[in-house]
Protein backbone atom coordinates (compact mmCIF):
# COMPACT_ATOMS: atom_id res chain seq x y z
CA UNK A 1 0.00 0.00 0.00
CA UNK A 2 1.45 3.68 -1.15
CA UNK A 3 1.10 5.76 1.61
CA UNK A 4 2.43 9.56 0.85
CA UNK A 5 2.02 12.69 3.15
CA UNK A 6 0.62 10.26 5.92
CA UNK A 7 -2.14 8.70 3.76
CA UNK A 8 -3.04 5.13 2.92
CA UNK A 9 -3.59 5.00 -0.98
CA UNK A 10 -6.74 2.68 -2.27
CA UNK A 11 -4.72 0.09 -3.98
CA UNK A 12 -7.15 -0.40 -6.46
CA UNK A 13 -7.87 3.17 -7.80
CA UNK A 14 -5.81 4.90 -10.33
CA UNK A 15 -3.13 6.79 -9.35
CA UNK A 16 -4.86 10.19 -10.29
CA UNK A 17 -7.75 9.47 -8.48
CA UNK A 18 -6.00 8.01 -5.43
CA UNK A 19 -4.02 11.22 -4.84
CA UNK A 20 -7.25 13.14 -4.30
CA UNK A 21 -7.37 11.15 -0.95
CA UNK A 22 -4.59 13.92 -0.03
CA UNK A 23 -6.33 17.03 1.66
CA UNK A 24 -4.99 19.97 -0.13
CA UNK A 25 -4.94 17.70 -3.61
CA UNK A 26 -7.82 17.84 -6.18
CA UNK A 27 -7.54 16.70 -9.54
CA UNK A 28 -5.57 19.35 -11.01
CA UNK A 29 -2.45 18.90 -8.60
CA UNK A 30 -2.86 15.45 -8.93
CA UNK A 31 -2.04 15.48 -12.35
CA UNK A 32 0.30 18.52 -12.17
CA UNK A 33 2.80 15.82 -9.42
CA UNK A 34 2.00 12.59 -12.24
CA UNK A 35 3.68 15.11 -14.85
CA UNK A 36 6.29 16.06 -13.33
CA UNK A 37 7.13 12.46 -12.14
CA UNK A 38 6.40 10.75 -14.95
CA UNK A 39 3.60 8.29 -13.44
CA UNK A 40 1.07 7.28 -15.60
CA UNK A 41 -1.87 8.88 -14.57
CA UNK A 42 -3.91 5.49 -15.21
CA UNK A 43 -1.92 3.53 -13.54
CA UNK A 44 -3.35 1.21 -10.29
CA UNK A 45 -2.01 2.54 -6.90
CA UNK A 46 -1.07 -1.45 -6.44
CA UNK A 47 1.29 -1.75 -9.56
CA UNK A 48 3.19 1.14 -8.59
CA UNK A 49 7.03 0.64 -7.95
CA UNK A 50 8.74 1.65 -4.76
CA UNK A 51 10.68 4.39 -7.41
CA UNK A 52 7.44 5.73 -8.28
CA UNK A 53 5.80 6.43 -4.74
CA UNK A 54 9.12 7.85 -3.48
CA UNK A 55 9.10 9.98 -6.34
CA UNK A 56 5.22 11.14 -5.74
CA UNK A 57 6.16 11.53 -2.53
CA UNK A 58 9.25 13.86 -2.60
CA UNK A 59 6.91 16.53 -5.45
CA UNK A 60 4.17 16.45 -2.68
CA UNK A 61 6.19 16.97 0.00
CA UNK A 62 8.70 19.81 -1.22
CA UNK A 63 5.64 21.39 -3.92
CA UNK A 64 2.78 21.19 -2.28
CA UNK A 65 1.38 22.35 1.24
CA UNK A 66 -0.73 19.62 2.26
CA UNK A 67 -2.67 17.58 5.37
CA UNK A 68 -1.82 18.82 8.71
CA UNK A 69 0.24 22.36 7.51
CA UNK A 70 -2.79 23.14 4.91
CA UNK A 71 -5.54 22.10 7.90
CA UNK A 72 -3.69 24.70 10.40
CA UNK A 73 -3.29 27.49 8.14
CA UNK A 74 -6.67 27.17 7.11
CA UNK A 75 -8.01 26.80 10.85
CA UNK A 76 -5.51 30.00 11.49
CA UNK A 77 -7.08 32.05 8.83
CA UNK A 78 -10.68 31.71 10.06
CA UNK A 79 -9.27 32.64 13.84
CA UNK A 80 -7.81 35.65 12.32
CA UNK A 81 -10.88 36.64 10.56
CA UNK A 82 -13.26 35.88 13.97
CA UNK A 83 -10.61 38.13 15.86
CA UNK A 84 -10.75 41.19 13.64
CA UNK A 85 -14.26 41.02 13.85
CA UNK A 86 -15.27 40.99 10.33
CA UNK A 87 -18.19 39.71 8.65
CA UNK A 88 -17.00 36.83 7.53
CA UNK A 89 -15.53 35.76 10.64
CA UNK A 90 -18.69 36.87 12.43
CA UNK A 91 -20.64 34.36 10.18
CA UNK A 92 -18.39 31.57 11.11
CA UNK A 93 -18.87 32.02 14.59
CA UNK A 94 -21.89 31.89 14.52
CA UNK A 95 -22.21 28.91 12.47
CA UNK A 96 -23.80 30.61 9.35
CA UNK A 97 -22.71 30.42 5.60
CA UNK A 98 -19.90 32.60 4.76
CA UNK A 99 -20.41 33.52 0.98
CA UNK A 100 -23.74 35.01 0.81
CA UNK A 101 -26.32 32.44 0.13
CA UNK A 102 -29.42 32.86 1.36
CA UNK A 103 -30.66 32.12 4.41
CA UNK A 104 -33.92 32.34 5.22
CA UNK A 105 -35.20 28.94 3.37
CA UNK A 106 -32.20 27.19 3.06
CA UNK A 107 -28.69 26.39 4.71
CA UNK A 108 -30.74 23.49 6.94
CA UNK A 109 -27.07 21.90 7.20
CA UNK A 110 -25.38 24.57 8.91
CA UNK A 111 -28.84 25.66 10.95
CA UNK A 112 -29.76 22.72 11.64
CA UNK A 113 -32.74 20.46 12.01
CA UNK A 114 -36.07 22.66 12.16
CA UNK A 115 -37.21 24.14 15.05
CA UNK A 116 -41.32 24.42 15.63
CA UNK A 117 -42.44 27.25 16.77
CA UNK A 118 -45.97 27.31 19.05
CA UNK A 119 -49.21 28.58 16.69
CA UNK A 120 -46.86 29.41 13.57
CA UNK A 121 -49.17 29.44 10.56
CA UNK A 122 -52.94 28.90 10.22
CA UNK A 123 -54.75 25.60 11.18
CA UNK A 124 -56.76 24.40 8.13
CA UNK A 125 -60.23 25.17 8.40
CA UNK A 126 -59.84 28.18 10.42
CA UNK A 127 -60.68 31.74 8.84
CA UNK A 128 -59.17 34.68 10.71
CA UNK A 129 -60.81 36.64 13.54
Amino acid sequence: MARIASVDLPKGKAIKIALQYIYGIGPTLSQEALTATGVDANIKVKDLTEEQVGQLRNVIDKQYQVEGDLRREVQFNIKRLIDIGCVRGTRHRMNLPVHGQRTRTNARNKRGARKTVAGRGQRRGVGKK
